[in-house]
C-alpha cells in the first residue's frame, strides 16, 4: 500500500491524498495568443515515464495542503518530498 509523506501531517495512507498531476507544468506566456496545439500540448501532454516522477499532492482530508512528490512510477515508491516553493531535490542515480 502506498503511503506518503505529509511534510505537515506525517505519513498517511494514499487514501487521504489527492494526486494534481505532474509537477512543474509552466503555463504558456501569451496566453490569449497562442494557437489550439500550443494549448493541447500545455493541458494533455505529460511525460507519464516509468521510473521517477515529480508530481503534485494535496492532503486534502488531512491538512488540504499542497506539495510535491517525487515517486518511482514503476515500484511505487516516494523517493522524496518538497514544498510548492522549493526546487526539486537532486537525487543521485534518478532522472525526471
Amino acid at each position: 500500500m502506498l503511503r506518503i509523506p505529509c511534510p505537515w501531517c506525517g505519513e498517511r495512507d494514499v487514501g487521504e491524498f489527492h494526486c494534481g498531476g505532474e509537477a512543474h507544468i509552466a503555463r504558456p506566456s501569451g496566453a490569449d495568443t497562442i494557437d489550439d496545439d500550443a494549448w493541447a500540448e500545455y493541458l494533455f501532454m505529460r511525460q507519464n515515464p516509468k521510473g521517477s516522477h515529480h508530481e503534485r499532492w494535496s492532503h486534502a482530508h488531512g491538512c488540504r495542503r499542497w506539495f510535491h512528490v517525487v515517486r518511482d512510477t514503476d515500484s511505487d515508491q516516494v523517493l522524496a518530498v518538497y514544498l510548492m516553493n522549493e526546487a526539486p531535490p537532486d537525487l543521485p542515480g534518478r532522472s525526471s
